[in-house]
């Protein structure tokens, strides 16, 4: 009688390490993606004052519109945690689409060549950006959905495991890089 009590307690204490190990992975991978979110978004911070400062050569006269750019780059920068990184990086999304749309009132500056660059290198980043968040969001998925099924939901809880947020942007027009046209062309 005591073999098969010892072997329904082995067994059990098995999957519990199992279960421990598969959250632990997601956990790891999130945090990794997570990382690779940071990256990219840092990469487009550092784009933010070139581009403000091209774009301040040749429209001077758009200082409200530059100065809201630095604002919400500088709230990004602060934000600690995803929901707060959420609502930041709108805001930059936001202002710098109409720091783009702006461009479109100045042909010459459309045609310089470092604002062209840093246009190009900010589409690449937002790119990346983007593939960042899916790869993040999928992982994120698997692990909240791992937490919510059953067995899993009751070791997951003892063991401290809680749902991860999602990184996305409510407007879903926002989700893609902001769209200028640099050769004129409609």
């Amino acid at each position: 009688m005591q073999w098969p009590l010892f072997a329904i307690l082995a067994g059990l204490l098995l999957y519990a390490i199992w279960i421990f190990n598969r959250f632990v992975s997601l956990r790891n991978r999130a945090r990794n993606a997570w990382s690779d979110i940071d990256v990219q978004l840092k990469r487009r911070w550092e784009l933010v004052p070139a581009l403000v400062s091209t774009v301040r050569g040749y429209a001077a006269h758009e200082a409200a519109t530059l100065e809201r750019v630095t604002e919400a780059r500088a709230r990004a920068v602060e934000a600690d945690t995803v929901e707060q990184r959420q609502i930041t990086e709108q805001d930059v999304s936001n202002e710098m689409g109409r720091l783009l749309a702006v461009v479109e009132d100045y042909p010459d500056l459309k045609a310089d060549e470092l604002f062209h660059s840093l246009h190009e290198q900010l589409v690449v980043v937002e790119d990346h950006l983007q593939s960042a968040r899916r790869y993040y969001n999928a992982v994120v998925r698997d692990f909240n959905t791992l937490l919510e099924t059953f067995p899993h939901r009751l070791v997951a809880g003892g063991l401290g495991f809680r749902p991860r947020a999602f990184f996305r942007l409510d407007d879903p027009a926002q989700a893609a890089a902001p769209a200028v046209d640099l050769e004129g062309r409609t």
